[in-house]
This record gives structure tokens, sequence and C-alpha cells, in this order.
């Protein structure tokens, strides 16, 4: 008999390193495709080409990687306005605390987040870099691959996974 605790149970669309601590609500985007597509700007998948592409642009920073995980670890956590975890978000919180559970700190909002690390072009977005939405900007998110993110939208829907162009995109920057 085995004392190894049970896997966390699969979350469709996200792959299992990354599958939250607790199953998505009924109704809520997960991001389907999410294992389907390589990120934008990725090599095909052979082994020649794979040698080609640079370490740095194949996976995420070390801090942005993490803090995607935590984050994504949290989908189905309901919506606070003001809250920041680690049982209830806003959009800025859930993205100061992914970060500084990962041993980055980041400013409250997502305004002043807005002007923090290196700004990046939409076409260039890796795993881990936060987008900005809205002008003026009054709403954040991690990026997590294939054109979506990981946030905490709104009083009626807990923290999902979405297709960034459901939102009027405004910037992103990488920490």
């Amino acid at each position: 008999m085995s004392h190894l605790p049970a896997p966390a149970p699969a979350v469709p669309g996200i792959p299992a390193p990354f599958a939250p601590t607790h199953p998505a609500p009924t109704g809520a985007v997960t991001g389907a495709a999410l294992a389907a597509a390589p990120a934008p700007g990725a090599a095909p998948a052979t082994a020649d080409a794979a040698a080609a592409v640079p370490v740095a642009q194949a996976t995420p920073a070390v801090s942005g990687g993490s803090a995607m995980n935590r984050a994504l670890s949290k989908v189905g956590s309901p919506y606070r306005w003001g809250a920041t975890g680690p049982n209830a978000f806003d959009c800025s919180g859930l993205v100061t605390w992914a970060y500084k559970s990962s041993g980055v700190s980041l400013p409250r909002t997502s305004q002043a987040m807005s002007r923090v690390g290196a700004p990046v072009s939409r076409t260039e977005l890796r795993p881990g870099d936060l987008v900005f939405f809205y002008r003026p900007v009054s709403h954040v998110g991690i990026y997590v691959g294939d054109g979506k993110i990981v946030h905490a939208s709104s009083r009626k829907n807990p923290v999902k996974v979405s297709d960034m162009s459901r939102m009027r995109y405004n910037s992103a920057r990488r920490v």
C-alpha cells in the first residue's frame, strides 16, 4: 500500500503541471487550447529546430513561470474587490499574491504594475508576462500562452483562464 498522496485532478485544457489545486467551477473558461498549440514564436517540435531555439525564448523567466503556476493553482477561487488572497482575489490581488509567493514584490494596483519591468510587444509574450487591459489600465492578468491569461475578472466570475481577445488589450510587461 502506497503512502503517496493522490495526484491532483486534471482540469481539461490545462497541462498537468499547471493544474489547479481545486477544479474549476462549471462554465468556467479553462483554456482548452493551452496544450494544443505552441506558444507564439515557438519552434516546431523537432530535435533540430528545438536545438536552434535559445532556452530563454522557449521557457518563461523563473519568477514569471512560478507566478503563473501559482495563479493557475487558484483557478476557481472567488473574486472579491480588494482581496489579495489566498482564498479570494481581485485582478491585481491575484497577480501580486502570485508574484510575492514567487519572491517578487509588485505594486498593488494594475496601473502601477503597468509601469514596472520591461515592456513586451504582444507578439513576444511569454508565459508569466503581465498583460494589461483598457485605457486607462484597469485590469491585469498573467499570460499563460496561446493568447490566454489567468485572471480574477469580476464579482460574477471566479479566477479563470480566458482568451485575451475578449478584453481591450493595452500593453504587457516582463518582470
